[in-house]
C-alpha cells in the first residue's frame, strides 16, 4: 500500500511507537481522534526504533490522512564524513548552561532551551559533525566525565553519550524536511516531544501535547528493568541505595527531553488530575495544563450488552499487549488460584504478541509450569465487539497505566473490572468524590504484583451475583455520565480551533557554523 504524500496539511500528529504500526489503547485513541475531525487534513510522522521491529500497518488509514512518513531513530544512519575540526567553544559553553538548567531548572534559565534547539541542526554551530568529531566536543565530554561520572569506565560513558544523543540530529533533519502544517500534536514527550520542540522553534506554529501515560515515568520503569545498561562499579564501590551512573544518565536524558517538550507546548493535556500534577512537577507550566479524559463510542458499545448471556461467564479476560508493563505473569499466577476454587474458569489473554517475543515465551512457559494449559488461552489480537459479550470480568494486572480505554469499553459493554491500583484505575472503579462516587464501585482494585489479591477479588465478583450486578450497573452509569467520546471530541475541537487561529510566532535565525 502506497503511503500518502501531500505538499501541506492542517495538523501533524507526531507518533512515537504507536499508530498506525502498533496496536493498543493509544493507537485506538489516535484512530478515533483522526476520524472525529474530517474537516482537518492530517499528516502522520511515525517515529520508531528500527524498521525490522514493525510489520504492516495495524490500522486502515482514515481518508483525511493525507501524508505519512516514517523515521527509525536506531537504524544505521549515514554519518558525516570524518573531518578534524576545532569546534566552537562558545557553543559547548551554551550546552553546559543547558545541562546546568536541567540539573537545577528555573524560569530564568529556560531560554537556553531555545538557544540549544537553534544551534542543533545541520546548519547550526552544534551540528552532528561537530558533536562527533570536534576538539571542543571531546574536551566537553571528557570534562563532564571527570566532574560528574561515578562509573569507572570512560569507554562506556563515551559511547553512552554518543548513542544517547545521535537520534537528536536525525530528528532535527526530520523537522527541516517536514511539510508545512498549521499545528503540531504530539502524543507523548520523549523523541516525538523533542521533535515537537524543534518544530515549534523552527516554524513558530502551536504545539499540543497529549500524554496518555507520563512518558518519563514509563521510560524509568523500562530503564530500571533493562539489562543492557552497564554498571562497572565493583562490589566495594557500589552504594545499594544508588542506581548506576549510566542508568541514571539515561533517566535524566528522557526527563530533559520531557522538559523541552513542556517548554514548547502551548496546551498540555493529561487524562486525569494525578497525571496533570505530575506534569507540573516535571516542569510543565500549570497554566497551560488541563485534563481531557478518554471517551468511548457509547452507542456502538452499549449494544453489546444485549448479546451477553443471562449469567456472567466464568471467563476472566486480560485485554492488552503482551509486554512486561502489563504484568501478565501476575494474571497467570492469579488464574492458578481462581481455577483451584472454580475449575470451570478460564483466563483469556487477548492482545498482540509481536512487541516482546521473549516475554511472550516466558508467559507461555509459566502457563505450562503452573498446569494451566487447559485454562489460560492466548488469543492474540481480538475485536472487542466480538470478545466483550463473552467474558465475565476484565482484568488489568499492569504495573503502569494512565486512563485505560479498555476499562471504559468494558463498562459500556456491561463488563466489570478487577484492576491494579495504577494510573486512574481507582478513579474509574470507585469514582471521584460526589455524584461519581455515589454510583458505587464498578469492580475491585488491588495492589501491584499481588496474584492472591487479584484472584480473591475476581472470585468475590464471580461467585456473588449481587456484587457482580452492582459493579456492572455502576460501570454503566459512570461511563455514560463522564466518559463519552462526544465530550472528549468537544474539548479537542476547541484546542484544534485555537491552534488553527493562532498567530505564527517568529522563529529565531539559526546560529551559523563558526
Amino acid at each position: 500500500m502506497a503511503e500518502p504524500r501531500a505538499e501541506d496539511a492542517d495538523i501533524a500528529l507526531l507518533l512515537e511507537g504507536t499508530f498506525p504500526y502498533v496496536s493498543g489503547g493509544v493507537s485506538s485513541w489516535v484512530n478515533q481522534v483522526i476520524r472525529a475531525f474530517p474537516e482537518y487534513r492530517f499528516a502522520l510522522v511515525f517515529i520508531g526504533s528500527q524498521e525490522s521491529d514493525y510489520g504492516e500497518m495495524k490500522y486502515k488509514l482514515p481518508d483525511n490522512v493525507v501524508h505519512l512518513e516514517r523515521h527509525y531513530i536506531h537504524s544505521a544512519a549515514e554519518k558525516p564524513r570524518v573531518r578534524a575540526q576545532a569546534g566552537d567553544p562558545a557553543t559547548f559553553e551554551m550546552v553546559e548552561r543547558l545541562h546546568a538548567y536541567f540539573r537545577s531548572p528555573s524560569p530564568e534559565g529556560e531560554p537556553v532551551i531555545g538557544e540549544s534547539l537553534a544551534a542543533l541542526s545541520s546548519s547550526g554551530s552544534l551540528s552532528d559533525e561537530s558533536f562527533l568529531y570536534s576538539r571542543a566536543s571531546w574536551d566537553y565530554t571528557t570534562d563532564q566525565y571527570r566532574r560528574f561520572s561515578r562509573d569507572p569506565s570512560f569507554i562506556d560513558y563515551f559511547w553512552t553519550i554518543r548513542i544517547m544523543h545521535q537520534p537528536l540530529w536525525q530528528l532535527s533533519r526530520v523537522a527541516e524536511q517536514l511539510i508545512p502544517v498549521k499545528a503540531y500534536h504530539t502524543i507523548s514527550t520523549g523523541y516525538a516531544g523533542f521533535l515537537a520542540a524543534i518544530l515549534k522553534w523552527k516554524t513558530g506554529r502551536p504545539v499540543i501535547l497529549s500524554e496518555h501515560g507520563i512518558y518519563t515515568k514509563e521510560r524509568k520503569i523500562d530503564l530500571f528493568q533493562s539489562q543492557w545498561i552497564k554498571d562497572n562499579r565493583d562490589a566495594f564501590s557500589k552504594d545499594p541505595a544508588e542506581i548506576g551512573y549510566l542508568r541514571a544518565l539515561w533517566i535524566r536524558f528522557f526527563e530533559s527531553l520531557g522538559r523541552m517538550c513542556y517548554s514548547a507546548s502551548d496546551d498540555i493535556v493529561a487524562l486525569y488530575e494525578t497525571n496533570r500534577l505530575r506534569q507540573v512537577a516535571d516542569g510543565a507550566d500549570a497554566a497551560r495544563t488541563r485534563n481531557i479524559p478518554n471517551g468511548i463510542d457509547l452507542p456502538r458499545l452499549s449494544k453489546l450488552r444485549a448479546l451477553r448471556p443471562a449469567d456472567p461467564p466464568p471467563i476472566l479476560c486480560l485485554l492488552g499487549r503482551v509486554v512486561p508493563i502489563k504484568d501478565l505473569k501476575t494474571f497467570i499466577r492469579a488464574m492458578r488460584t481462581v481455577v483451584n476454587r472454580m475449575p470451570e474458569a478460564q483466563g483469556w489473554i487477548a492482545g498482540p504478541e509481536d512487541e516482546d517475543p521473549g516475554y511472550v515465551a516466558e508467559c507461555r512457559e509459566l502457563v505450562q509450569s503452573l498446569g494451566l494449559a487447559d485454562s489460560v488461552k492466548f488469543l492474540g489480537f481480538q475485536r472487542i465487539d466480538a470478545l466483550l459479550p463473552q467474558v465475565g470480568l476484565l482484568v488489568l494486572s499492569s504495573i503502569s497505566e494512565a486512563l485505560p480505554l479498555v476499562v471504559l469499553e468494558g463498562y459500556a459493554a456491561g463488563v466489570p473490572v478487577v484492576t491494579t491500583d495504577v494510573g486512574s484505575c481507582r478513579q474509574l472503579v470507585h469514582g471521584l468524590p460526589g455524584e461519581d462516587a455515589a454510583f458505587g464501585a464498578a469492580g475491585r482494585v488491588v495492589g501491584i504484583a499481588d496474584p492472591t489479591a487479584l484472584a480473591t477479588a475476581a472470585l468475590e465478583l464471580l461467585t456473588d451475583r449481587a456484587a457482580w450486578d452492582s459493579a456492572q450497573a455502576a460501570g454503566i452509569r459512570r461511563v455514560e455520565r463522564y466518559y463519552t467520546q462526544d465530550r472528549m471530541f468537544a474539548d479537542y475541537r476547541a484546542l484544534y480551533r485555537k491552534a488553527m487561529d493562532a498567530p505564527t510566532l517568529a522563529p529565531r535565525a539559526p546560529q551559523g557554523k563558526r
